[in-house]
């Protein structure tokens, strides 16, 4: 018997360890994509001679074009296996890089965008695939807390990475290299592509495919649950587009934040979420209190948003709010990624989890033309308010999916 059709709970330690490492990986890499371009903001909005507006439409379509490719990635996953489309969606992240390091106009920028969200839409689809068939369930919980940490990372290190090359050399040399560390990447995956195998017949036996499917492809869009999930994602997508983008240099016009202390603003918050989900894995342990645990995590997170709005402190303490909101935020990721699995039928893994996250593409896709009008209109106070607002409703989110998923999964 193969690795792959071996029970989940007969795994080794040291196996599943393996796996979660390699998928952590990859995960931080597509993080990491999504970050390259805003921290390169004032070079590219010289260059380009571009406003706010003009900037956030680029991400716009990077989450559009991932938001439509995660939802049908899910389907392809379920049929064909994960493997093959990481690999592809890592090669399309590197070739994004490389492209927009050539861009000679605004226009080009869409391209490496377009390019960029492709790659970038086919990992949560192919990373809880990976974990919900191959991974003890009683692993699943530090799983998930994981790949939340290499998530975070991930967008910690892109600022840290392009800006020091983009200061040292230039914004194409940043781009450009970062391109390249996605390679590295797929070449450490595909050395270890043994690791991420999982046989299609399985697949389609997990995912009640073929001559016994007893359903059809589509019934899993029948379930509430399914829904409530999305649009949690969608406003969870929401938060991180504003915190990424706009919220450092808001709080930076209203505290009057150093410009040295504005770009660590963005990289704390990362790294203290990072830290929140090591918690969280542990915290998760109980599935049972996965909606308290979002509801106490984003709760305190909207309460240091409405301070960093509304309260008169040193410019030096901005960072240490940031750090709070991502490690209270962080708490809650654990937790969040078991809301979709605890409304997951076991025959429908990558479509539900493809349309479920295609949530998170749509809500990072609006927020930078809502948030990015705001802060070209000065309206700074108004954007870190938002984001309080937007925090807070994710608590309502939680308990609305644990309400609706009472309902049968697949109606008759």
């Amino acid at each position: 018997m193969t690795v792959s059709a071996t029970a989940p709970d007969a795994r080794s330690l040291g196996a599943d360890a393996k796996l979660i490492g390699l998928v952590g990986l990859a995960h931080a890499i597509s993080h990491f994509s999504q970050l390259v371009l805003p921290p390169l903001f004032p070079w590219i909005k010289d260059a380009f001679s571009l406003s706010y507006t003009e900037l956030g439409a680029v991400l716009t379509v990077f989450f559009v074009v991932s938001c439509i490719v995660q939802a049908a990635s899910g389907f392809l996953v379920d049929k064909m296996g994960p493997r093959p489309v990481l690999f592809a969606g890592l090669g399309l992240l590197a070739l994004s890089g490389f492209v927009y390091a050539t861009a000679q106009a605004y226009w080009m920028l869409f391209i490496g965008a377009v390019l960029a969200g492709i790659g970038n839409g086919v990992f949560h689809p192919v990373d809880y695939t990976l974990f919900n068939r191959k991974v003890a369930p009683t692993r699943l919980g530090h799983a998930y807390s994981v790949h939340g940490i290499t998530g975070s990372l991930g967008w910690a290190l892109a600022p840290i990475f392009v800006v020091p090359l983009a200061i040292a050399f230039n914004w194409r040399v940043a781009v450009a290299a970062a391109g390249a560390v996605a390679v590295v990447v797929l070449l450490v995956l595909w050395i270890n592509r043994s690791v991420l195998h999982l046989d299609v017949k399985e697949v389609h036996k997990a995912t009640g495919q073929g001559a016994h499917a007893a359903g059809g492809e589509f019934d899993f869009l029948r379930i509430p649950a399914v829904w409530m999930c999305f649009g949690f994602f969608f406003l969870y997508a929401v938060v991180i587009s504003v915190v990424q983008t706009f919220a450092p240099s808001a709080a930076a016009h209203l505290h009057a934040v150093p410009v040295g202390l504005v770009a660590l603003c963005l990289t704390t918050y990362m790294v203290a979420s990072a830290g929140g989900m090591l918690v969280g894995g542990f915290l998760v342990t109980d599935p049972s209190r996965c909606e308290r645990i979002v509801a106490i995590g984003f709760g305190l997170a909207a309460a240091l948003a409405l301070v960093l709005a509304l309260a008169d402190f040193a410019p030096v303490l901005v960072p240490v709010l940031f750090g709070g909101m991502g490690f209270a935020s962080g708490i809650a990721g654990p937790s969040r990624d078991l809301l979709v699995k605890r409304s997951t039928p076991p025959n429908a893994t990558g479509r539900v989890y493809g349309v479920v996250y295609a949530g998170l593409d749509i809500g990072q896709a609006t927020a930078p033309l809502i948030f990015g009008a705001l802060m070209d209109h000065g309206q700074y106070r108004s954007v870190i308010l938002g984001l309080a607002v937007v925090q807070a409703t994710l608590i309502a989110g939680a308990f609305n999916v644990q309400r609706v998923r009472r309902t049968a999964l697949v109606p008759t």
